[in-house]
């Protein structure tokens, strides 16, 4: 079963607590308090439906670019998309704040860093369909980020992989410092490439609408590796 069936099907015994919990039964019909999730697909994207709505509030207006990359991002097949819209509208007038979704999917996803990370690329790639992310934006992000338990270096090195640094700064977009030792280097990168690589997502339960984002960032991973180690001579001595 695809996972709009999943989140559309009122017999599929899923349920959650708290602010997702009340979004899932708004379609899937029913839902009970104080029982996990045990669907990694349907809590992502219900997560990212309610995070992403929150944030197109964030700077006071939802452009039509947000709301295709939205849709293209999650790939909401047409006979989906009222019960979608539905989710997505509910999401921003509910009065819960973003912050109780943030916490929520921080709880469920406790221990599973990767799987934060991904969150916030997507909002990310959401966030900058328009061609400009709002200050705003970025304070709900970092936000966010924040309450996922990131550091702000870590938020500056995810920030970094979706839309470069100031003085393009290839060390930032790996989250390390230029101190750093060849070798160290060297297992940063493959940590990164490690976690970002699509079949990593796939195991880490992301849907595979969203996997395609990890190409755009592996990118950007790979070509800051490449000049750092082009500046090193690193290529001379492999």
């Amino acid at each position: 079963m695809s996972i709009w069936g999943k989140i559309a099907g009122a017999g599929v015994g899923l349920a959650v607590g708290g602010p997702l919990g009340a979004l899932l039964g708004v379609v899937a019909g029913h839902f009970v308090i104080d029982r996990a999730l045990d669907d990694d697909e349907v809590v992502f994207t219900i997560a990212l439906i309610a995070l992403s709505a929150k944030m197109a509030m964030a700077d006071g207006k939802v452009t039509d670019e947000e709301i295709r990359a939205f849709e293209d991002v999650l790939r909401v097949p047409p006979a989906e998309r009222t019960n979608v819209n539905r989710l997505y509208r509910i999401a921003q007038q509910d009065v819960a704040g973003f912050e109780a979704y943030a916490e929520q999917v921080a709880r469920i996803y406790r221990g599973k860093p990767g799987t934060l990370e991904d969150v916030l690329d997507a909002l990310f790639h959401i966030a900058k369909a328009d061609k400009y992310i709002h200050p705003a934006e970025i304070e709900y992000l970092r936000t966010v980020a924040d309450i996922f338990g990131f550091s702000e270096v870590e938020f500056a090195r995810i920030r970094a992989s979706h839309l470069g640094t100031p003085r393009m700064d290839p060390y930032l977009v790996l989250g390390i410092t230029p101190e750093i030792s060849d070798e160290d280097l060297k297992k940063a990168y493959r940590r990164l490439v490690r976690e970002n690589h699509p079949d990593t997502l796939i195991a880490r339960g992301v849907p595979e609408e969203l996997v395609s984002i990890a190409s755009d960032k592996l990118a950007s991973i790979n070509v800051a590796y490449e000049k750092i180690s082009k500046a090193r001579g690193l290529m001379e001595r492999s």
